[in-house]
């Protein structure tokens, strides 16, 4: 079974397209991912979202070839991700990591520079500091440029690696949880700008987040993940339901509508027992909304 996410139109005339075609992934016998099929068209604001340990930020390691799915393939724009060598991917795909653990020592505007690697040429040294300027000034950092990234905040930290997978200027952006270090204003900014971003340049931005009422707010498609599948995927007002809420995530809840967006209200969590987690209700689930939330193939 596979499913297709909505394409837009490209404000760069470039065709943007990632398929995943029933891959599985297992950290020594742990299966991770298990026949998950999806196809994402954009530009666009994608947000995945499912409870910890469901695959999120395995699923975006098999698209960035970090990890090497153990069957199946994934495909960029048609081409099989194992044909791409990975200085070629580092121009179409940009990626920012959960956390940065990394202490450079170095200055943020060096950091961020290393960014621009994947473009490096050797007469493009002013044009790439232009770049990395404007991207920190977006950001609102401007005024970090020259301390060291080793002293800086998570929170400057988290933008700081934001501005890095920024600056690599790519078709495809993969972001896991960017703003998890932020407190609740520079999430809603950070946010607004990446949802902005994919629409303005055109480009594909697919999140990772936790919080499910700003990627209800700003996502243009939800993918929510459980048990190492894709549960559901749609518009957030398809797929933030509160049958959804209580089977994925275990918690009863009241999802309102805030400007025709679903707002979720938490009311409680749900005793794990095999009532509140039934086996078959995801594949059921699956099964039943796989095409009415956005079309369904199966392979």
């Amino acid at each position: 079974m596979s499913y297709i996410l909505s394409a837009y139109t490209s404000n760069r005339g470039v065709p943007l397209d990632i398929k995943i075609d029933n891959i599985e992934f297992s950290y020594s016998s742990v299966p991770v991912l298990n026949e998950v099929s999806l196809d994402i068209d954009g530009p666009g604001f994608v947000s995945i979202l499912g409870p910890n340990g469901v695959g999120k930020s395995t699923l975006i390691h098999c698209i960035n070839k970090i990890l090497e799915p153990n069957s199946g393939a994934v495909f960029i724009d048609g081409k099989d991700l194992k044909e791409i060598t990975i200085k070629e991917l580092s121009k179409e795909i940009g990626y920012v990591p959960y956390s940065a653990n990394d202490t450079f020592p170095l200055t943020v505007v060096d950091t961020v520079m290393m960014g621009r690697h994947p473009h490096a040429r050797w007469n493009t040294l002013d044009n790439d500091l232009d770049i990395v300027y404007d991207t920190l000034k977006m950001l609102g950092i401007s005024h970090l440029a020259m301390r060291q990234f080793n002293e800086l905040s998570a929170g400057q930290h988290q933008k700081v690696m934001l501005a890095r997978g920024l600056v690599q200027e790519p078709k495809i952006l993969l972001l896991d949880e960017p703003t998890s270090n932020l407190d609740i204003r520079h999430q809603l900014d950070v946010t607004k700008m990446l949802r902005d971003l994919s629409l303005e340049k055109g480009i594909l931005i697919i999140m990772i987040s936790h919080d499910i009422n700003i990627a209800a707010k700003f996502a243009d498609k939800v993918i929510l993940m459980f048990q190492g599948r894709i549960y559901d995927v749609g518009t957030p007002g398809e797929v933030i339901t509160e049958e959804n809420l209580r089977t994925v995530y275990g918690v009863r809840s009241q999802v309102i509508d805030d400007e025709g967006r679903p707002h979720v209200i938490l009311k409680d969590s749900l005793p794990i027992t095999s009532e509140a987690y039934p086996s078959a209700v995801m594949a059921a689930a699956r099964r039943k909304r796989g095409s009415e939330a956005v079309g369904q193939t199966d392979d």
